[in-house]
């Protein structure tokens, strides 16, 4: 007989516990995405705010000369 069997009670509890550490995880994980794809959201948004500012610029040199 093996001692270090462990029970199916035993395995149980542990499977339980692990399956509610991995759910904190992945909760982390897409928290970590969410706020992530706001921010590209914003730099994204920030980049387009620049092509009318170059546009402009090219257009007042041309202007000015």
């Amino acid at each position: 007989m093996v001692k270090n069997m462990a029970t199916a009670k035993e395995v149980l509890i542990r499977l339980e516990g692990h399956e509610k550490e991995c759910t904190v995880r992945y909760g982390n994980i897409e928290k970590r995405l969410d706020e992530g794809s706001e921010r590209f959201k914003k730099a994204e948004l920030m980049l387009w705010g620049m092509y009318p500012l170059i546009l402009g610029s090219i257009f007042v040199e041309k202007m000015i000369i």
